[in-house]
């Protein structure tokens, strides 16, 4: 019998964490002299004020979004992948070879072609480290993140040479053809009347991610392949007297956690920049990691851990704007207590949690 509902395991430990999390950084604040509750009320309003800081919110929480559902389908399979970040920016190459290959006629074309691209480049290039891991018992762990280092060296090559613009200094791209622009939320919504803002880049990359969610949710929890990622996550030795391959296992699960990773450049290469650029990532892969520990590794954790990253980070750039006296890495100091809460000092919230049920069940019956 589970030691507490579902519901309680995906939600409310997260929310008690998180609120414990809110009370430290609180204190933290008011360390250095300043006032915790202004600094939490700029935050929040920086994230939610308005549909421009609504849109901003939903473009980072979609980056999460897919790199947190990288990190779950990985850690089902008993991997920790730490490559997110490699994968999304080489699936970046992916995404512009194919919109740069066509002048395309619209974006509902497009956008599975560029799909594919992402999504192929971001799954090989963690096929690479699971083969290493399935084959010469590689640590997943240490290959990842050497391949978050080539990934980064790979692009500056690339973005310096032969995808570099001619007419430009920095490393970028040439801009993608029109055709291929994303709609906007603004764009999507305008039509039934509803005003957003024009200038938030959030665009239709957040129902793909919301998508996503589901797919990754149905393939673990409705299919034999998930049941079998989840069987060898549990007991590799268990799962391999039953029959299950681990290096299949291994292979298909990175195989789709890299996809994952990947379909971040829709949104930023594809959505917002219509172009390749060097640095595009900006740590998305490792703010994954952190959502799917908030998140419990579940679907419907990992949107909610999503928005409230994506709310932080939106929040955190406002509380650097308007209260000029916490500096960028205090916002860095709450985001790290939130992460500490959350993942190494999950067992001090969930013990008691699990007594409180345990109790309650004993007075049912």
């Amino acid at each position: 019998m589970d030691k507490m509902p579902k519901w309680a395991d995906v939600v409310l430990i997260p929310l008690i964490s998180l609120c414990l999390a809110l009370i430290v950084s609180g204190f933290v604040v008011l360390a250095i002299g300043e006032d915790p509750i202004r600094a939490i009320s700029i935050m929040v309003n920086g994230a939610l004020s308005s549909t421009n800081k609504i849109g901003y919110t939903l473009y980072y929480a979609t980056n999460y979004m897919f790199t947190g559902l990288a990190v779950a389908v990985a850690f089902h399979a008993r991997m920790f992948n730490i490559g997110g970040e490699g994968q999304a920016a080489i699936s970046g190459v992916g995404v512009a070879v194919v919109l740069l290959a066509f002048d395309w006629p619209h974006w509902t074309i497009a956008l599975p072609f560029a799909i594919l691209g992402g999504g192929l480049f971001g799954a090989i290039w963690a096929a690479i480290p699971a083969y290493l891991q399935a084959r010469r018992d590689s640590h997943i762990v240490i290959t990842t993140i050497m391949f978050n280092y080539i990934a980064a060296a790979m692009m500056g090559f690339l973005l310096n040479g032969i995808l570099k613009n001619p007419n430009s200094q920095v490393a970028e791209s040439v801009n993608f053809p029109a055709g291929a622009h994303l709609p906007t939320i603004h764009e999507m919504l305008a039509p039934l009347g509803i005003g957003f803002s024009k200038s938030a880049p959030a665009n239709v990359s957040f129902l793909l991610a919301l998508f996503c969610a589901w797919l990754v949710w149905f393939l673990l929890w409705r299919t034999r392949l998930g049941y079998a990622i989840r069987a060898f996550g549990h007991s590799p030795h268990a799962a391999s007297y039953a029959g299950i391959s681990a290096f299949k296992i291994t292979m298909i699960a990175m195989i789709i956690s890299g996809a994952l990773a990947g379909m971040l450049s829709i949104n930023v290469v594809m959505g917002e920049q219509e172009r390749l650029i060097q640095f595009f990532v900006e740590g998305a892969g490792f703010v994954g990691i952190a959502v799917a520990l908030m998140g419990r590794n579940h679907p419907i954790g990992i949107i909610l851990a999503a928005l409230l990253f994506g709310m932080l980070a939106q929040g955190g750039f406002e509380l650097q704007f308007e209260y000029p006296e916490i500096s960028k890495e205090m916002v860095l100091v709450i985001q790290g207590t939130i992460i500490l809460f959350t993942g190494a000092l999950d067992y001090m919230v969930r013990k008691p949690v699990e007594k409180i049920f345990a109790r309650l069940r004993e007075g049912q019956s």
